[in-house]
């Protein structure tokens, strides 16, 4: 059963970017359109969210000054992945803080 991987971006005022991702153990082989559905339920505008809110961690650039640059990230995508887990949360963790948000 693969990992899941959940990608997303910081982008400040001057459209600088700052990219990172996190890996879940899915355990429960929980498919990817459900994650994906999930997520794509409950962004801002179809693209934003809060990392904070999400048990995610923050990328701000290196220098913000957050009079001008937003505090929100961008949703980039979830595909699955060999890759080793490295998330600080569980998977449903994750979905239930979604959902709850």
């Amino acid at each position: 059963m693969p990992n899941i991987k959940f990608s997303y971006l910081y982008r400040d005022s001057g459209n600088y970017k700052k990219f990172s991702s996190v890996i879940f153990s899915n355990p429960k082989d929980i498919d990817l359109s459900i994650v994906a559905a999930l997520i794509k339920s409950k962004l801002i505008w179809d693209l934003w969210f809060y990392a904070n809110e999400w048990k995610l961690p923050e990328i701000f650039t290196d220098i913000c000054d957050f009079r001008v640059d937003p505090t929100w990230h961008e949703f980039e995508c979830v595909e699955y992945t060999n890759d080793e887990p490295n998330a600080a949360i569980s998977l449903d963790e994750l979905m239930e803080t979604i959902r709850k948000g």
